[in-house]
């Protein structure tokens, strides 16, 4: 089974959804019979640490046409390569599913969106539902086009000591959308961990009420080093910007702790956070639904226990150190 992985990265840096991918690709494909797809402008440091993945080639467009990884030219490319492939993978990121729907549409193939399992290689399963329902799906299609959700894959790194052989894409093959202008981007600098990767995740919802008193949110997670999380009723309320929401519209995350701090527990939301391995709830109504998927629960109020915490956390800080 041949098999072509889409990579992604950001600021010529792998994003670690990239190795879930990677780990998908390689239970399809035992053989290692694996190749990457790169397209940006400009590659090199980031063609130097991909050549050491264990992979069988890397295929390389590097041009000023995608600079800026716009998803009608990317998934073109993508569309002209796959017809050598018997599965292209993408992770299910905002990217991932921007790309991959597009690239599928082209070749007159189905999209396979959202992959937790695979169990051979005509069958996948999916949540739906906001994840209250596994859907078992087997497809005949001779290109399958599977986004898979990195929580559900463990990434995985095999490096070689015999670099992959590159291949680079002509230049005649690269579409030039006339009808599609870059404007511009904008990069939110975070000194905390990334929301998608971070061990812990403090999430808030709408019992803050009010942006300023959601910095509670904030000042916990910096005492934990971890990354801040919200819902959507928290995001609508303009508490936070929508780049923190966790759930079905959000972000999907599996940290290794989440604490959930007054968010009553809605299908949406648990949906973007119930695969968490420890689950942790703070909230004022002992019946919010989000104590039914709790690992530790706590009823109370939300403003004087993160207080306490913090001040606890304070202390043990200044103990270690």
């Amino acid at each position: 089974m041949k098999v072509l992985v889409i990579a992604e990265y950001e600021r010529q840096r792998l994003k670690p959804s990239f190795f879930s991918a990677l780990t998908a690709a390689k239970q399809l494909s035992p053989g290692n019979e694996i190749d990457l797809f790169v397209a940006g402008f400009e590659c090199n440091d980031l063609l130097q640490v991909i050549k050491k993945i264990n992979v069988k080639k890397i295929i390389l467009v590097d041009d000023k046409k995608c600079e800026h990884q716009l998803a009608e030219v990317v998934a073109d490319l993508i569309s002209k390569v796959a017809i050598h492939y018997d599965f292209v993978i993408m992770s299910a990121t905002t990217f991932g599913k921007n790309i991959l729907p597009r690239a599928a549409a082209l070749c007159d193939c189905t999209l396979i969106a959202d992959v937790v399992q695979i169990i051979d290689p005509a069958t996948f399963v999916r949540p739906i539902y906001a994840g209250n329902v596994l859907e078992t799906i087997q497809t005949s299609e001779k290109i399958k086009f599977l986004t898979i959700r990195a929580s559900a894959f463990e990434p995985t790194l095999i490096e070689s000591d015999i670099e992959a052989e590159v291949e680079c894409i002509k230049e005649d093959l690269i579409s030039s959308r006339q009808d599609i202008v870059f404007i511009s981007s904008e990069l939110t600098e975070q000194t905390r961990p990334s929301l998608e990767s971070a061990r812990i995740v403090v999430s808030g919802g709408r019992a803050l009420k009010s942006k300023e008193n959601f910095k509670l949110i904030e000042d916990l997670a910096d005492k934990l080093h971890a990354a801040v999380g919200a819902t959507r009723a928290a995001v609508d309320a303009g508490f936070i910007s929508n780049d923190f929401q966790v759930g079905q519209t959000g972000k999907i995350v599996a940290p290794q702790l989440y604490i959930a701090i007054g968010i009553s527990g809605a299908i949406q939301h648990l949906a973007g956070m119930k695969e968490s391995k420890v689950i942790v709830v703070i909230n004022q109504d002992p019946d919010a639904p989000i104590f039914k998927i709790a690992d530790y629960g706590l009823v109370g109020d939300l403003f004087q226990i993160i207080p306490a915490l913090i001040n606890e956390l304070e202390k043990c800080n200044k103990t270690l150190t």
